[in-house]
């Protein structure tokens, strides 16, 4: 086992953690929990595995523990400073003792409570056109959230309910926890779980809201009532405006498939795909032939072959034509 830790604390450390590997890592710190001996492995791994050119573990204003985040996925609202050589033990024992009582963040009270009536704080990560964010959240439910995207959540969840909000995109692995649901609230719809893994999807200016199930339960209402229950291999898109909505089956795979590098539509509309291709590219396009606005398209294509070949898929699809002027691209 030390012999997989120590590879994955590499992998870790230097960025380069798969999303299996990065699930498999947080898996050892959550089981640490309730094994000694796991957790003094972890320790000792994790001092054979530091080295001074890494960036260091640190601990933000809030007093929780920072990790560095894979490549793919690193760019924080706030960059992280190297950490002295001086100050290298102080952070070296923070993470010893988080480890010790076996939880990956350390939650403090926030300074703007008051003692007679407790207010929740959010917490709110975003990010921008062209980037992805994991987010590790106190109860460990991972989140990966997509381009252009925003998720505010309390430090400390209570024991009744764990509710988050959610702009844009983002898939959710929730951490199971009998009797405590866990909520994303998306404008006046909500998405509860007990314990699944699902992606939403509710930029502004969309039409819908989508909730695609690739593992367990989840039950979508709005305020005016509960609209269904989809298990794995279901999607459900919800009008934000009027009644209308879509329930039909999808590969369980293609859930979430931006997460490893895929772009993939499914009869999508192609005001929408075009949307998505300036938020993940960070480019600007303009449709010029509004009327091919409301078509809808089916395609996929690896996100590394580059807007201007994506675009040029899209508009065989579509029998339009690509130009570019002035840095902006133009379907006609």
């Amino acid at each position: 086992m030390q012999e997989r830790l120590l590879y994955l604390f590499g992998q870790y450390l230097e960025n380069k953690c798969t999303r299996k590997e990065l699930e498999e890592f947080f898996g050892y710190i959550r089981n640490a929990e309730h094994n000694e001996r796991l957790r003094q492995l972890i320790r000792e791994t994790y001092r054979q595995t530091v080295k001074e050119d890494v960036p260091a573990t640190s601990v933000d204003s809030k007093g929780q523990l920072v990790f560095t985040e894979p490549a793919w996925l690193r760019k924080l609202e706030t960059p992280i400073r190297r950490p002295r050589r001086r100050v290298r033990t102080v952070l070296v024992l923070a993470l010893t003792i988080a480890f010790t009582a076996a939880a990956l963040w350390i939650s403090v009270k926030g300074a703007h409570r008051n003692t007679a009536t407790a207010t929740v704080s959010l917490t709110r990560k975003s990010t921008d056109r062209s980037e992805s964010k994991f987010i590790l959240l106190q109860d460990s439910t991972q989140v990966w959230l997509n381009a252009a995207s925003a998720l505010e959540y309390p430090d400390q969840f209570n024991d009744k309910k764990r509710e988050v909000y959610l702009t844009g995109e983002a898939y959710f692995d929730v951490k199971h926890a009998d009797k405590i649901p866990f909520i994303i609230h998306t404008g006046n719809v909500s998405t509860t779980v007990m314990g699944t893994a699902f992606n939403i999807k509710a930029y502004p200016g969309q039409q819908d809201i989508t909730v695609s199930v690739s593992r367990g339960k989840v039950s979508v209402s709005r305020k005016d009532g509960w609209l269904a229950t989809l298990t794995k291999g279901q999607q459900l898109r919800v009008a934000k405006e009027g009644t209308a909505m879509i329930e039909k089956n999808i590969r369980a795979e293609g859930v979430a498939a931006w997460q490893q590098g895929n772009i993939l539509y499914d009869d999508e509309t192609f005001a929408g795909i075009i949307a998505d291709m300036e938020r993940t590219y960070n480019v600007g396009i303009t449709i010029q032939n509004t009327s091919i606005g409301d078509l809808k398209v089916s395609t996929s294509f690896k996100r590394e072959i580059g807007v201007e070949q994506a675009l040029q898929v899209l508009c065989k699809l579509t029998d339009t034509e690509l130009k570019k002027a002035d840095g902006t691209y133009i379907i006609k």
